[in-house]
């Protein structure tokens, strides 16, 4: 049986306790009340009789933690399994960051929880690097090492969360690197020949939404939730708060565009969408992905692109896809180029594209040559009197 002991230079009672391999070792109670002093002692002596007769499994192990951290805190303690927790952390997600990114995190720990298969039931404290690592290479084989990586940059967000809610001691997620990916997908704007094509095969609907994308750089996301209420015909300018950044935009609309709007049969409603079919997708889906598929069946009439085939390769949906080159996002770097190529200035054109930086403004920026060759023929003959 457990018994009590002060020792010197500690005000806490020392509990005396048999191990299951019968030595005896003392352990602090962390208290200096008697009586709850005792009863942890006694809650360390049913632990170690359970493992002598082998029957300490983990649930129990930890229901005699959790007794003892009640005795000494007058409260309970909180635990919660790797399913659990990650399924409330998405919760918070949903209700803190924008719709894209929250479902972005939703797919990625749906995946990342079905691997786990039954570990997810564990608790959250006994997640480790080994496991992370072995999910990450998992998803890298199976899908791309962006998906791979995106894997372990939530858990690290998530897991960083669970350190500061006191579920976890550390993030092992942070441990994990990420994979050096080698061939980086690349996009690229349209070319004139390229968007007039598009345009061509286009119906009605989507050669406005083509247009909006080339002349505003807008998402498509915020293109399919334009409504009335966002276009002001009489001054040229489409108001609207981004989606994915929360920032107000205020974007003069080209004559191209507004020629196309003015076509468009008004209404009395406000709330009534520009873009009616795409809105109803977008509102549907509550993502743009099914848009985003509509907008390759024009690339691929356009003859932009290759068709997907639709024979089973015996990989499943998990497969890795290949990426490619053209998408509509291409657009919002067609856009940023034409206002660049014009003379326009960064700050002007960061303004109307939305973007937050100015290391982002240079990713979508390509100069052609006649822009530069025009650059280069300003420079002064140093040579000449």
């Amino acid at each position: 049986m457990a018994w009590l002991r002060k020792v010197q230079h500690s005000p806490y009672w020392q509990a005396i306790i048999n191990l299951p391999d019968g030595r005896k070792t003392t352990r602090s109670t962390g208290t200096t009340n008697k009586k709850e002093a005792l009863q942890i002692a006694m809650k360390f002596e049913e632990a170690a009789n359970m493992g002598q007769q082998g029957t300490l499994v983990e649930r129990r192990a930890r229901k005699t933690i959790a007794d003892i951290y009640a005795i000494a805190n007058q409260a309970t303690l909180e635990t919660s399994s790797i399913k659990q927790y990650l399924q409330s952390w998405l919760k918070r997600k949903q209700i803190e960051n924008c719709e894209a990114t929250a479902e972005r995190y939703s797919a990625t720990l749906k995946r990342f929880i079905a691997y786990l298969g039954s570990k997810a039931e564990q608790d959250i404290s006994h997640l480790n690097s080994r496991e992370i690592s072995a999910a990450r290479d998992h998803f890298a084989r199976k899908l791309t090492p962006s998906s791979a990586n995106l894997m372990v940059k939530t858990l690290r967000t998530a897991l960083n969360q669970a350190l500061r809610d006191g579920f976890v001691d550390t993030n092992e997620a942070s441990r994990v690197t990420l994979i050096k990916r080698l061939k980086k997908a690349k996009r690229r704007p349209f070319t004139k020949p390229e968007i007039r094509k598009l345009l061509k095969v286009a119906d009605f609907e989507w050669r406005g939404i083509i247009l909006c994308g080339l002349y505003t750089g807008l998402r498509i996301g915020d293109i399919a939730l334009l409504t009335w209420e966002n276009l002001d015909l009489v001054n040229a300018v489409l108001t609207l708060e981004a989606q994915k950044t929360q920032r107000s935009m205020d974007i003069p609309i080209a004559p191209r565009l507004k020629q196309y709007f003015d076509e468009l049969p008004a209404g009395d409603d406000p709330m009534a969408p520009l873009f009616p079919e795409v809105y109803a997708r977008r509102v549907s889906n509550k993502t743009s992905g099914p848009t985003s598929a509509q907008f390759r069946k024009i690339m691929v009439k356009a003859g932009l692109v290759e068709d997907k085939s639709h024979q089973s390769t015996g990989k499943g949906r998990t497969s890795k896809r290949k990426l490619n080159e053209l998408s509509f996002h291409c657009l919002r770097h067609t856009a940023t180029s034409m206002l660049k190529n014009a003379g326009v200035s960064d700050a002007v054109a960061r303004d109307i594209i939305g973007h937050e930086s100015e290391a982002i403004s240079r990713q979508y920026t390509h100069i052609d040559m006649a822009a530069k060759r025009k650059a280069i023929e300003s420079l002064p003959d140093i040579l000449s009197e």
